[in-house]
């Protein structure tokens, strides 16, 4: 989730990064409120149409990423509980849009609006997204979460919030997408809530790939027919995202992409115009961890007893080849973690593996230690679930 440190640590830290180049006055102007590493707004920049200007998070590592990645925003790493909703207000230009991922801390508890105010301690993160959206008044705002949230107290607390925003004068939409449906080699599930002072029934984006199969929510994904799979493309698979990585072997890094490496449409769109990989480097395994690899398969029964002695279902198993991967966890880098296991390497994930696998292109920067890549690469959201909202706005708009 965006906003981790919410849910682990509070960071006593706070900053302003300021905006290294100027805002385009062509672009639709957006906020991005929990912003974690600014996934979800890279997708809206990616349309060429809108530009982040503002951001928060509370983590340093996260705001720092946000920030090196969105050059005109001006990103401030703060507890939003402490924060002055003026800042978004009195910038160089109005947002247009308001996105966020607040994390699901204080689900429970959500209030009628007519009795939450900025200064209120008993706000939780979901109100303070609303505050920020019925301070700057958007035309748009786009609120993204977990699927939890939808059969949480039997539906109540999402009945709640969507009567937030409808007494703001927003009219509402929501669905449940999946990105591997859009071309993500992910089966990655967010609900998203879309809402527009127009009065306008929002159209989701239509699927543009088909896969069948389960969720990592034990939902059965949207099935499609003859006719549909017909018209729509394969989903991408873990190999055509990755299979042009260069081999490692458990501990080893490497710069240079591979001469004769095979690239998919998918696999070029992330190198883009790189010339060299930044964080393909392996996780160092102990011998015993090499070993239980060396028998990994596609779930945990394939590791002799006596190598082990717990585990899930999907711990210590490798990712299917020509399958979408299972959601990325912020633990890909250990084999005993959610099926991260490469196909035929011995070894799990790379940092830049998983990067690609939700979507972030090679030229991505990633800010902090290795432990907190890892986490903001695990916490992201994918880039593409931004661009298909960003797109149907745009024609909305």
């Amino acid at each position: 989730l965006s906003g981790e440190g919410y849910v682990t640590s509070i960071s006593n830290t706070s900053f302003v990064l300021e905006r290294r180049k100027k805002i385009d006055e062509k672009k639709i102007p957006i906020v991005d409120v929990f912003c974690g590493i600014g996934g979800f707004s890279h997708g809206f920049e990616q349309t060429g149409k809108f530009q982040v200007i503002s951001g928060i998070d509370l983590l340093p590592d996260r705001s720092k990423t946000f920030s090196i990645n969105h050059p005109a925003s001006k990103t401030f790493c703060a507890n939003i509980f402490d924060f002055s909703i003026k800042e978004f207000k009195n910038d160089v230009k109005k947002p247009e849009i308001v996105i966020g991922g607040p994390p699901c801390q204080g689900f429970s508890s959500i209030r009628p609006f007519r009795s939450v105010n900025e200064n209120d301690s008993r706000n939780n993160l979901f109100e303070y997204f609303a505050l920020v959206v019925d301070s700057v008044k958007p035309k748009w705002f786009v609120l993204e979460n977990v699927v939890g949230l939808l059969t949480h107290q039997n539906g109540k607390t999402m009945k709640r919030l969507c009567s937030i925003f409808q007494e703001m004068g927003y009219t509402i939409s929501w669905s449940v997408l999946n990105a591997a449906h859009y071309g993500l080699p992910q089966r990655r599930e967010r609900l998203i809530i879309v809402g527009n002072d127009d009065g306008k029934d929002f159209k989701f984006p239509k699927p543009t790939h088909y896969f069948n199969g389960r969720s990592m929510t034990k939902r059965q994904i949207r099935g499609f027919s003859k006719l549909e799979k017909n018209s729509l493309k394969p989903a991408t698979t873990v190999m055509d995202a990755i299979g042009d990585m260069p081999e490692l072997k458990s501990g080893e890094v490497c710069s240079q992409y591979p001469e004769n490496g095979k690239l998919t449409e998918y696999s070029k769109k992330m190198r883009g115009k790189q010339k060299h990989i930044t964080l393909h480097q392996a996780t160092m395994h102990s011998n015993k961890m090499l070993e239980i690899i060396k028998h990994a398969g596609p779930n945990i029964s394939s590791i002799p007893k006596k190598l082990i002695t717990s585990g899930f279902s999907t711990s210590y198993s490798r990712l299917e080849p020509n399958e979408p991967s299972v959601t990325i966890t912020v633990n890909f880098c250990f084999p005993g973690s959610n099926k991260c296991i490469h196909p035929y390497q011995n070894r799990a994930l790379t940092p830049r593996e998983a990067a690609r696998l939700q979507g972030f292109e090679d030229s991505y920067l990633f800010k902090g230690t290795r432990n907190q890549v890892v986490k903001q690469i695990g916490n992201a959201v994918p880039p593409i679930l931004g661009n298909v909202i960003a797109r149907s706005i745009s024609k909305s708009m």
